[in-house]
């Protein structure tokens, strides 16, 4: 008998092990999203915000998430806490459904479940509407469990007490409190007390709609507080899996933990909470990426953007605007661009979900691209929809500023100053680059395509302006749009601004492709270098070796990405997502 239990108690303490440094690696490697949760996450200091949430079910437990979420500000003190919360669920859910020894391991399954909730979001992060999901469903679960332990050591004669405090506890812990309801009737003998408890089941949600929250649809007080992923165009009914599974794991424990106290219990709970968190765990190095650079953009860390870039083969099109952004302010863009890649890769999203630069990091672009009103159409747009978080707070604020509205400055970083970490944050002064190019374009809101080819478009077509840095964009811009009617304007207006300075690498690229392939068009002869010319001659020679019958156009570009890739040449053949001409291309050469 001491031997079994010396068994028992190893494998116990080898799994909880094992668990615990696995839950703290997965903890670790999503820093990142913890922070753009924190970044992307709605609090507002005021009544307003508060009376919001508490007008429908289960909103006193998210207001409580949506302050904590501050927290992640520092993502190590605001993962510890979340650990810290999960580890008192476990304490208290060994208590609640009275395991011991190994089957006290029982109680990993529900802490897997909230692992798997915060890390299998994806592209989510940017568009939910569920205030405070970070924290209020191991909030919630947590305070249902107390009231749980407290409900079982009371006299079963005293049940009907608890079941008719969960009818009206329910605006609190809103499915939860059913939860709690199924978990007190089954912990003992079903008796006309437990029928009750199953009446108050059954009609609680409806007589709270039909009472109290007439003026919300009924889907949303029924299971009010389960989390659900929806939107007009897209829906993710899988994300919702690991709260159904909480609540089934929690009646299962409730109804068989007594019989799993066996040595093998901890090895297998550990083993399936493991198995299913790795499984469910969105985690792509680009995704990583992407808020990682939207961070450094944020506090105008350009270098630090640039070198992210270099050190990605596959960026997506948010990592190749804010690289450009960078460019920009840190020279060199027409000479490192193309270097560093403008082709860019759909993300890695498994999900129905479409999300483009749009909701990741398009306020932030059209802002450091002088196109402030439209920085601000697109702040209002996203922040009515997932919230005035501090994301869009801050950008509002630097908007604000560049237009010269100090009242509104005042408005935004007052609201900013009630979070927990921005007591004495400022916009950072506009830049002389933002304040030109906002001088030089007709800022006008005239309606924001929901493409990411919008800034294309719009910067390429202005040409008469009288400013270098706004010059340097168009003809760069020009040259992404692989217009030769756009390109020639452009480049005439640089080279009248830029007199007696050098004629960059990658403008030189595209001069010596656009006389090339358009010589029926009026131009202007530039000298270039002998070499670049040289490189474009062997360019085209190994483009008409490798074309060849059974060839796609994406063998292609992948046989001459490795030497050919820094050059315009290629990016103008096989990576000019933002043209008009693609499909005339991709025809060339076919044939």
């Amino acid at each position: 008998m001491n031997h079994k239990f010396k068994i028992s108690s190893v494998a116990l303490y080898i799994s909880l092990l094992a668990f615990i440094a696995f839950a703290v690696y997965i903890l670790y490697i999503n820093q990142e999203v913890f922070y753009t949760a924190h970044d992307r996450s709605e609090f507002l200091y005021g009544t307003p915000f508060f009376h919001t949430l508490m007008s429908k079910p289960f909103g006193l437990i998210q207001y409580v998430g949506a302050w904590l979420t501050q927290l992640f500000y520092y993502p190590v003190l605001g993962s510890g806490v979340l650990a810290t919360i999960w580890a008192l669920i476990y304490y208290v859910g060994s208590k609640v459904f009275r395991l011991q020894g190994s089957a006290s391991a029982l109680m990993l399954l529900p802490v897997a479940c909230l692992l798997t909730s915060v890390v299998d979001l994806g592209y989510w992060i940017y568009v939910s509407t569920i205030r405070g999901y970070w924290f209020s469903q191991s909030i919630g679960y947590l305070v249902m469990l107390l009231l749980l332990w407290v409900a079982l050591g009371t006299p079963r004669k005293l049940h009907i007490i608890w079941y008719l405090l969960a009818f009206f506890i329910y605006p609190v812990l809103g499915w939860l409190a059913l939860l709690f309801v199924i978990c007190l009737a089954l912990s003992e003998k079903v008796t006309w007390r437990e029928f009750l408890g199953i009446v108050v089941l059954v009609f609680t949600a409806s007589i709270w709609h039909t009472q109290f929250y007439s003026n919300l649809k009924y889907d949303d007080v029924v299971l009010a507080g389960l989390p659900r992923f929806d939107t007009p165009s897209d829906s993710s009914p899988y994300l919702s899996y690991p709260f159904w599974l909480l609540g089934v794991s929690s009646i299962l424990i409730l109804l068989c933990g007594k019989y799993l106290a066996k040595w093998f219990a901890p090895v297998l709970c550990a083993t399936v909470g493991i198995l299913y968190t790795s499984s469910y765990m969105y985690h792509d190095q680009n995704y990583i990426d992407e808020m990682r650079m939207v961070h450094y953009a944020e506090d105008d860390n350009w270098k630090e953007v640039i070198s992210m870039v270099e050190e990605n083969k596959k960026p997506t099109t948010t990592m190749v605007f804010l690289k450009n952004v960078a460019l920009m302010n840190e020279g060199g863009l027409l000479e490192r661009s193309f270097k560093n890649g403008n082709i860019c890769f759909p993300i890695d999203n498994p999900d129905s979900l479409h999300v483009s630069l749009l909701s990741i990091a398009s306020p932030l672009v059209y802002y450091n691209y002088g196109l402030v009103n439209d920085a601000i159409r697109l702040n209002f747009e996203n922040a009515i929809q997932t919230g005035f978080s501090p994301f869009y707070l801050k950008m509002l604020s630097r908007c604000a500023l560049a237009k010269g509205d100090k009242a509104l400055v005042e408005r935004y970083t007052t609201q900013l100053h009630h979070h927990m970490f921005y007591n004495d944050w400022q916009p950072t002064p506009v830049t002389k680059i933002i304040d030109d190019l906002q001088k030089c374009y007709p800022d006008e809101i005239t309606g924001i395509e929901n493409s990411d080819s919008y800034i294309v478009n719009s910067i390429s077509f202005w040409h008469d302006l009288n400013s270098k840095v706004a010059s340097e964009q168009m003809l760069f811009y020009a040259m992404l749009s692989c217009d030769s009617r756009r390109f020639w304007p452009s480049l005439r207006n640089y080279l009248k601004l830029h007199v007696g300075e050098e004629f960059p690498l990658h403008a030189q690229e595209a001069y010596i492709f656009f006389i090339d392939r358009f010589p029926e068009e009026k131009r202007m002869m530039i000298p270039v270098e002998e070499n670049i010319y040289g490189r474009y001659k062997q360019f085209r020679k190994a483009l008409s070796e490798y074309v060849k019958p059974g060839k796609t156009f994406g063998d292609v570009a992948e046989i001459m990405r490795a030497e050919w890739g820094d050059t315009y040449w290629y990016y103008n053949f096989f990576g000019s997502q933002y043209s008009s001409i693609v499909e005339r291309k991709r025809n060339e050469v076919k044939s």
